[in-house]
């Protein structure tokens, strides 16, 4: 599915880890992705995590898609920072499931908590289009 998203990619997310409900996707904080405020601008940081949720609900096999989510911004990104995206499977049940994912930005000390976002998946049957 990632090799397919090319709204991911233009970013420059990179995939570096994808199976069993789990995934883990990074991007780094440019010049084009920085608000008014001089921060990353919150569409960006969902985007990631959504990459990530999308990557590891799909990780089982059937087409997966989002049925809702949510983000809690913890701290601000700022320009220059490479931020990581883990995603991870809490339940499926029926054709649906839920996922925790935490974007955290990775300094020469460990790792700081940008944002927690959780989303629900639904799988759905392919359409032909």
């Amino acid at each position: 599915m990632f090799d397919d998203d090319i709204a991911s990619q233009s970013l420059g997310i990179e995939l570096l880890e994808a199976a069993q409900g789990r995934a883990v996707a990074r991007m780094r904080i440019t010049e084009r992705m920085v608000n008014g405020h001089a921060i990353a601008h919150g569409g960006y940081l969902f985007l990631l995590a959504d990459t990530a949720f999308a990557c590891a609900c799909n990780s089982h096999g059937p087409v997966t898609v989002a049925a809702g989510a949510e983000i809690s911004f913890v701290t601000s990104a700022r320009l220059g920072d490479l931020l990581v995206a883990t995603a991870q499977e809490r339940t499926r049940y029926g054709r649906n499931g839920i996922y925790d994912v935490t974007v955290h930005r990775e300094t020469g000390g460990g790792a700081d908590v940008i944002a927690e976002f959780r989303g629900r998946s639904r799988v759905i049957e392919r359409q032909e289009g």
